[in-house]
């Protein structure tokens, strides 16, 4: 990661699930279930592999359902701390929104609240300009609804 890292645009978005802390977890961490909810809704998940291990890669690949054009996005897990925190790089494989990509940094950190749900605390560091922070947020807040849609047909 680069040094500049903290310099550039953070966004952060928090969201509480009506669902089980394990469930969200499993949500985040098993490709198989993953693919079924990443992405934004006009970009869905195709494809998600990874190696789950601190050191370990991820890949996704997701699709515009307009056009057919496909985006790969991959990193590297630097921290898994099992249903509560996970630290990862994420860097688009060719230029996106406003130039050659950059690498970022994502965590996201779940917690319990008081009645059973699931608070989830996402923060996506060092995007490379407002226009690239204006992008990233419209695809993690539409991300999380389809996640929040995804856990509602799976919790039970």
């Amino acid at each position: 990661m680069t040094d500049d890292l903290a310099t550039r645009p953070t966004l952060h978005i928090t969201r509480v699930f009506d669902a089980p802390r394990p469930l969200v977890w499993m949500a985040w961490t098993r490709p198989e279930m993953a693919v079924q909810w990443m992405g934004p809704v006009e970009w869905p998940a195709i494809s998600a592999t990874q190696d789950f291990r601190v050191g370990g890669e991820w890949r996704k690949c997701l699709r515009s359902v307009e056009t057919g054009e496909e985006l790969w996005q991959g990193g590297i897990y630097l921290e898994i701390v099992e249903n509560e925190r996970l630290v990862f790089t994420f860097k688009w494989d060719e230029s996106h929104e406003d130039g050659p990509p950059a690498d970022t940094l994502v965590t996201v950190v779940f917690s319990d609240t008081d009645d059973g749900k699931t608070h989830m605390d996402l923060t996506h560091a060092g995007l490379k300009s407002e226009q690239s922070l204006t992008g990233h947020r419209h695809g993690w807040t539409s991300t999380t609804d389809r996640l929040e849609a995804w856990l509602a047909a799976h919790r039970d």
